[in-house]
């Protein structure tokens, strides 16, 4: 059985679809990926992959009449046609996502209506999944896998494969890391699911307090103010170089404790099987919530907070991870 899986973005979210392709492999299927080049490195050297397909979809849309384009789109199409797959699980639920899985020629499975972004894109699946309510964005991706006669028997997302890539930037850093070190990464895709560096800073504090750790300030594209504005809070602890994901895996996984909001670097320490605090905020609190998109491996080192949660009460929940 050949398996293509569409899943163009972002870091969380493909980490959360690893299971996917872990499962489909296990059952012997050979296993194809459809993502954006930027988050290659999460599919490049996967070993439950077996061919990958890059899909610049934010550039075409930006020159969309570009010869470029055409022939980009054209190679990738031919690409998709030859790798034949039997079936195609569109794991975003949008128009784009929809489109790239339908043109593979393959029956697409995907979520029903309630469970996509883009709900009119529902027309491009031959088969809709509904999962069951309350789950785990991962039990919901993996709910598509068993529609595709997958038996799901792997759960937990592993990303444990970025460690056996070489980053001498991250050997580099580590070599000059005091340990146990925390990491700490006050930054966000949207403004709206950050507690603040202010806030962040006054946790370093409390866990680093009577030399009990050390902090190391993780950031990303985006990021930079932020994490720069809560290393001068700090004037102890470090700040992470621009690492490739690789790299930042490295530093992740040799850590005591990484602590962050809902965000792809959260999700790939979790994957990592670092020791994870998840804060959550107010955003979209139906959605966005412990229970669907906490760390998958620790379900309850989450935390909720509002404009009342202090640092104190955060430095209680994570004392209680490291205890774990």
């Amino acid at each position: 059985m050949n398996l293509l899986i569409v899943r163009l973005s972002s870091l969380g979210d493909i980490v959360h679809a690893l299971p996917i392709a872990a499962n489909a492999r296990r059952a012997g299927a050979k296993v194809g990926w459809v993502v954006e080049s930027a988050y290659r490195e999460l599919v490049e050297g996967n070993p439950d992959v077996d061919e990958i397909f890059f899909a610049d979809t934010r550039n075409w849309r930006r020159r969309p009449l570009s010869p470029r384009t055409y022939s980009e789109m054209g190679s990738l199409f031919r690409r998709l046609r030859r790798f034949s797959p039997h079936a195609t699980i569109d794991a975003q639920g949008l128009w784009k996502s929809a489109l790239l899985a339908r043109l593979a020629g393959a029956p697409v499975i995907g979520f029903g209506t309630a469970d996509r972004r883009e709900r009119g894109s529902v027309v491009l699946c031959d088969r809709a999944v509904k999962p069951l309510a309350g789950q785990h964005i991962v039990d919901h991706n993996l709910a598509l896998a068993e529609a595709a006669g997958i038996p799901v028997g792997r759960h937990s997302p592993d990303a444990r494969f970025l460690l056996q890539r070489p980053s001498p930037e991250a050997e580099a850093f580590l070599a000059g890391q005091s340990r146990p070190f925390a990491v700490f990464h006050p930054g966000a895709s949207r403004p709206e699911k950050t507690w603040g560096e202010e806030r962040f800073a006054a946790l370093a504090r409390l866990l680093s307090a009577g030399g009990r750790m050390s902090t190391v300030v993780s950031w990303g594209p985006g990021d930079e103010e932020r994490a720069g504005r809560m290393s001068k809070m700090l004037p102890q602890a470090r700040l992470l170089p621009l690492l490739s994901l690789s790299g930042l895996a490295r530093v992740v996984a040799a850590s005591a404790l990484f602590i962050g909001g809902d965000t792809g670097p959260l999700h790939l320490a979790d994957a990592l099987g670092a020791p994870t605090l998840a804060l959550f905020g107010s955003t979209d609190p139906d959605r966005n919530t412990p229970a669907r998109n906490g760390p998958y491996r620790n379900p309850g080192s989450a935390i909720r907070y509002d404009s009342e949660t202090g640092a104190e009460e955060v430095a209680r929940k994570a004392f209680e991870v490291l205890a774990a």
